[in-house]
């Protein structure tokens, strides 16, 4: 995939940010953290709502890497490795460096593991 750039521009700073290398959006009062795969991590003065907008007018593919996992998390797809509804924890990793838990509702949980689930698929996958 392309890399596909955002730009968040204050003024002090201008911050240019890889959407494919996000890993998640956390809200923080009138704040959004922004989570990369390397573990770097930018305050940017946007809340959650108004950044599911920015991400919301993106071309098509960029706009469905992202879904909104209850009131504190915009998610990236991509980096969702498990989802324990009982627990209510998502794991979010690349698979190789990176990895990070976040404590989220049941409800949230339930909703993206419809989500992520496939279509019709009633069948388990075994780690064997």
């Amino acid at each position: 995939m392309a890399s596909s750039f955002v730009f968040f521009n204050s003024r002090d700073e201008l911050l240019r940010v890889d959407l494919s290398r996000v890993v998640c959006f956390e809200a923080e009062s009138n704040y959004t953290k922004i989570v990369l795969s390397n573990g770097l991590t930018n305050l940017v003065l946007m809340n959650l709502g108004k950044m599911e907008e920015v991400l919301s007018v993106r071309p098509q593919e960029d706009a469905r890497m992202f879904a909104r996992v209850g009131k504190r998390y915009i998610v990236n797809l991509k980096f969702i490795f498990r989802i324990n509804v009982l627990k209510q924890e998502l794991t979010l990793s690349d698979q190789r460096f990176f990895s990070q838990t976040l404590s989220v509702s049941k409800d949230a949980l339930k909703k993206l593991k419809e989500l992520m689930s496939p279509s019709g698929s009633g069948r388990k996958e075994s780690n064997q």
